[in-house]
């Protein structure tokens, strides 16, 4: 999640600079709620915890 977090916001950035506005704001929103949920995964896998195998 993160990684194409960070793709839309390079692109986000590419986009700004060339003046392509539209573009550099849609981007800038699928950025964010990828890393958003990227984050509130990490959390849950986080508090959830490696649990051992059923016997």
């Amino acid at each position: 999640m993160f990684s194409w977090a960070l793709v839309f916001l390079v692109i986000a950035i590419i986009a700004g600079v060339l003046g392509l506005s539209g573009i550099a704001g849609m981007a800038t929103n699928i950025a964010w709620i990828l890393f958003v949920v990227g984050l509130v995964l990490a959390v849950i896998f986080f508090v959830g915890g490696r649990r051992p195998p059923p016997m």
